[in-house]
C-alpha cells in the first residue's frame, strides 16, 4: 500500500511541477483546466518535434533563411482565452519575442524582422499603447547587455513623429551603441506601415531627381529598395514571413519587400509560437525552396 501511495506521490510531483513552473513563467492560474492544457500542449510539442527534428537535422535538410520577418499576431487573443489582461497577454507576448529571437540567431538567421507596432495600433486604447510604449522601453533596456555580448545591430523603423521622448531617446542609444555590429540585425517596425514605406521611398527618389541628382530613366528596382526603410540591412528583403494566429494575409507590413517571400500562416498565437513551431515553419520553408527550386 506504502509503495502504491510513493508511486501515485511521485507522478503527482513530477507533473504538477513543472506545471506550477509554467503557471508562473506565463502569469496563468494553475487550475485543472489548465494543468490538462499544459500536458496537452507538452505531449503536442513532443509529437511535433518528432515529425520534425531537431535544430541540427532541420539545418542539415536545407538552408537557413538570411532574413525572417514576423507578424506577431494574437496577444489580445491569448490573454482573453485565458481570462487575463490584455497587458498580460503583450507580456507574454514580449517574452516570446526575446526568446524566439536568440534561438533564431544561434541557429544562424542573420535578420530578425519585427512588426511590434503598426500605425492602425495607435487607434488601439490609450492605457495599451501606453502600456506597449513602456514595454519596448522596458525591453530594450533590459536587452542591451544581451545585444552588445552577442554584437547584435538594432535598428527600428517607422515614423518615430508619436513616438514617446522616453522610447525615442532609447531607440537612438540603443541603435547608437550597435551599429558597428555586422553579423546579426534585430529590426523592430514600430509606428510602421507598408503603404508609408512605399510612399516616403517614392518622394525621396522624386525629390532626388528633381534636385538632378538622378535621372527619371535611372529610377528602377534596386534605387527603390535603397529607398525603403528596410535597406538598414544587408538583406531587405525576407526570405520568409511568418504571421501567427491563422491571418492569412500580410496587413501594412513589408509590402514592397515582400514580393518573392514564402509567406507562412500557423493557427497558433504568437506567445504560443516557440520552438516547436519555428522548426515547422522552417521544414515548411526548406521543402519550398527544394520543390521550386529556390536556394539550393
Amino acid at each position: 500500500m506504502l509503495s502504491l501511495l510513493s508511486i501515485v506521490f511521485t507522478f503527482l510531483a513530477l507533473s504538477l511541477i513543472p506545471c506550477l513552473f509554467i503557471s508562473r513563467r506565463q502569469s496563468i492560474p494553475l487550475s485543472l483546466k489548465n494543468i490538462l492544457r499544459f500536458i496537452k500542449t507538452g505531449a503536442t510539442q513532443y509529437n511535433d518535434e518528432g515529425e520534425s527534428g531537431t535544430i541540427e537535422e532541420t539545418e542539415k535538410r536545407g538552408r537557413i533563411p538570411n532574413h525572417v520577418a514576423i507578424i506577431l499576431d494574437g496577444n489580445r487573443r491569448w490573454a482573453k482565452i485565458r481570462g487575463l489582461e490584455v497587458s498580460e497577454g503583450h507580456e507574454a507576448g514580449g517574452r516570446r519575442v526575446v526568446e524566439n529571437s536568440k534561438k533564431w540567431f544561434a541557429m544562424g538567421v542573420k535578420t530578425v524582422s519585427l512588426f511590434a507596432f503598426s500605425t492602425e495600433n495607435w487607434g488601439r486604447p490609450e492605457d495599451e499603447v501606453n502600456f506597449l510604449m513602456a514595454m519596448f522601453e522596458k525591453n530594450f533596456k533590459s536587452e542591451m547587455p544581451y545585444y552588445q555580448r552577442y554584437k547584435i545591430k538594432i535598428s527600428v523603423i517607422g515614423k518615430r513623429t508619436n513616438i514617446p521622448e522616453s522610447l525615442l531617446g532609447l531607440i537612438r542609444e540603443v541603435e547608437e551603441a550597435t551599429k558597428s555590429y555586422k553579423e546579426k540585425h534585430l529590426v523592430m517596425a514600430i509606428d510602421y506601415s507598408g503603404r508609408f514605406d512605399i510612399l516616403q521611398a517614392c518622394k525621396s527618389l522624386s525629390e532626388k531627381a528633381k534636385n538632378g541628382l538622378i535621372q527619371v530613366e535611372d529610377i528602377d528596382e534596386k534605387l527603390m529598395d535603397k529607398e525603403l526603410m528596410t535597406s538598414c540591412s544587408d538583406f531587405p528583403n525576407p526570405d520568409l514571413l511568418i504571421r501567427t494566429s491563422g491571418e492569412k494575409r500580410i496587413s501594412n507590413f513589408f509590402l514592397w519587400q515582400s514580393a518573392y517571400t514564402e509567406l507562412y500562416f500557423p493557427n497558433v498565437l504568437w506567445p504560443d509560437f516557440g520552438e516547436a513551431e519555428y522548426l515547422k515553419a522552417l521544414t515548411w520553408f526548406q521543402q519550398r525552396q527544394r520543390r521550386f527550386g529556390r536556394g539550393v
